[in-house]
């Protein structure tokens, strides 16, 4: 009996990013090169965090095949991760638990978030990155002068 290929996971088409996998990820190591330079540190979490989400769609750029549905819903990228590539299950949880601070930084809400956990944001999402490339099976973007090692 012939082995049946898995279902294209499919996301709706407003979702999907109009960039390709690679420019997605290109502007994701750019991000993370800018947090790497920013000192407040809610801007900096909140650079670090959009690099992640940018990484993301590149995933869900490569891997969903788009549907047509009303706009009517919104759904979270770290959902729409969770479902097309399962195996960043993880992942999807953890950022979409630092979504809300992020909001807030991003907002001004001042002493939001300290030092600390802007850096370790930063250091998760140049590792989420990192994990977006293998699993798209993509060589590190070249470095975009922002003195990040590989």
């Amino acid at each position: 009996m012939p082995i049946k290929p898995a279902p294209v996971p499919t996301v709706p088409a407003h979702m999907l990013p109009q960039r390709t996998p690679v420019q997605l990820l290109t502007v994701a190591r750019r991000g993370l090169a800018e947090a790497a330079r920013t000192s407040p540190d809610g801007l900096r979490y909140a650079a670090a965090h959009l690099a992640a989400l940018r990484a993301a769609a590149a995933l869900l750029a490569s891997r969903a095949r788009p549907v047509p549905t009303r706009r009517s819903r919104v759904t979270s990228v770290w959902v729409l991760l969770a479902g097309v590539a399962p195996e960043l299950d993880e992942w999807a949880r953890f950022f979409a638990l630092t979504a809300g601070k992020r909001a807030a930084a991003e907002a001004g809400i001042p002493r939001v978030v300290t030092s600390r956990e802007a850096d370790d944001l930063l250091r998760a999402a140049e590792e989420f990155v990192l994990v977006v490339e293998a699993a798209l099976s993509m060589a590190r973007a070249p470095s975009l002068g922002g003195g990040l090692a590989a």
